[in-house]
């Protein structure tokens, strides 16, 4: 189900021969930059680019027997290349080409789960509009507290995603970092000036200082921002499986035609898009949690961080691309009942509009106290079964003191309650939704 959703950018980008096609322009990039400093003769690179062969299977048959991947690469093209193949490399390490190459990967990935965070965005907004008046009960414990109204929710939805948009941002300029400066990283056998060259020609910057790696905070802060993004779906997703519940059927997933819910159970209508976004926010969370026990390395560099980053990154990137593509399609196509939200608004008997009661008596001067009390007492007896609560409150001596009839029934208005949407979806929307607008062209610049 993951591969149909996944875009064929998103899997190329973490395909095998894909990775070892990257390996090679650093080291074309790195070749190019020796001929500038005087190392290799003028159009080494060029006839490198020429000839060099990428054999996947030729690459497996070498590390077979070296056990090392960066040599088994480097071997597989003494094939095709020929005597220019010895200025492949020259006072390198393994971990330049690893890591300048992960992160061309990572910011690749990166710009495409941002195109979906803005897909996902203009979803959010556009039923965030239409929803913008529609009264329903808010709840707080699960329990009914006072009248919200649906666009609310989602524009609410709408600023933590936008939220997502700056931190994924930022760590995709954070992990756009490259570094050539050798084995314990001091540039002992080359010059900055080629780790600065090649950063150059690949769109990176240098990493001002690092020892045999690109330090690992960069990549752990890369996952935990998708970690955060992946919590934010499983919160929209559990909401959305909340919702649709039987005993509340505010709002469901759309079910197609032909769809089935049960093999055993007929009539079932399963949220099973919400539970899978669910499940998947789990993966993506434990990966970052290994993307943090990445940081601590053994002195210079060990390792221990190589196994995990080549599980971790595809899955989490590819992940999030699929779950960025479910939980658009899921708000998209959400079915929403109207009728029911207003039935359920009143299910309890006007008790949601308590408060409102409670601040009007203190507004005619009543004691805080007394008035809660006062208001109180009726909602627990409307609880019980005694009545609803505007029917209460007007027997009420101690209410009545204070508010007309008129005064009391106009407490039980759910309009009330929606008066400065238009003030919130100002703030969020900035005045019609330059905000997706400004991210677009400030991708560009």
């Amino acid at each position: 189900m993951i591969d149909r959703y996944t875009r064929p950018k998103m899997k190329a980008i973490w395909d095998l021969k894909r990775k070892y096609e990257i390996w090679l322009e650093v080291e074309l990039q790195a070749c190019a930059a020796f001929e500038r400093a005087g190392q290799a003769p003028r159009g080494t690179a060029a006839k490198i680019r020429k000839k060099a062969k990428i054999n996947v299977e030729r690459i497996a048959e070498i590390e077979k027997v070296t056990k090392h991947d960066i040599i088994a690469f480097l071997e597989s093209l003494m094939d095709t290349v020929g005597p220019e193949h010895r200025f492949l490399h020259m006072g390198l390490t393994s971990s330049d080409i690893v890591d300048t190459s992960l992160a061309l990967q990572m910011t690749e990935a990166m710009d495409l789960i941002l195109d979906g965070v803005e897909a996902f965005l203009a979803v959010l907004k556009r039923q965030a509009f239409r929803y913008k008046k529609q009264a329903m009960v808010g709840r707080s414990h699960g329990i009914h507290g006072e009248p919200i109204s649906f666009g609310f929710k989602l524009a609410i939805w709408h600023e933590e995603v936008g939220r997502h948009w700056k931190r994924l941002k930022a760590v995709r300029e954070d992990i756009a970092v490259g570094k050539l400066s050798g084995a314990m990283g001091t540039f002992a056998h080359q010059s900055p000036d080629i780790e600065e060259y090649v950063c150059a020609q690949l769109g990176l910057k240098p990493d001002p200082v690092s020892n045999q790696v690109v330090q690992r905070d960069r990549h752990a802060a890369f996952a935990t921002a998708l970690a955060l993004l992946a919590a934010t779906i499983e919160k929209i997703a559990t909401e959305i499986r909340h919702l649709q519940r039987t005993e509340v059927l505010e709002a469901e997933e759309y079910f197609s035609e032909g769809q089935k819910g049960s093999s055993a159970m007929p009539h079932k209508r399963n949220p099973i898009v919400s539970e899978n976004l669910c499940g998947l926010a789990r993966l993506v969370r434990a990966n970052s949690l290994a993307a943090m026990e990445n940081v601590a390395l053994w002195h210079e560099r060990d390792i221990s961080h190589s196994s995990v980053e080549r599980v971790i990154m595809p899955d989490s990137t590819i992940l999030i691309d699929y779950m960025l593509a479910k939980v658009t399609e899921l708000i998209k196509n959400l079915v929403v009942y109207p009728d029911r939200m207003a039935r359920n608004l009143e299910l309890t008997g006007g008790l949601v509009y308590s408060q409102r009661l409670l601040l009007s008596l203190i507004d005619k001067g009543a004691q805080r106290k007394e008035s809660y009390e006062a208001v109180q007492r009726n909602a627990m007896a409307s609880w019980t079964g005694s009545g609803g609560l505007q029917e209460l409150v007007c027997k009420d001596p101690f209410i009545s003191q204070h508010l007309t009839q008129r005064e009391i029934a106009g407490c039980f208005n759910p309009k009330y309650y929606l008066r400065h949407l238009d003030r919130v979806f100002q703030r969020v929307f900035r005045g019609g939704g330059q905000r997706t607008a400004n991210q677009q062209k400030e991708r560009r610049t």
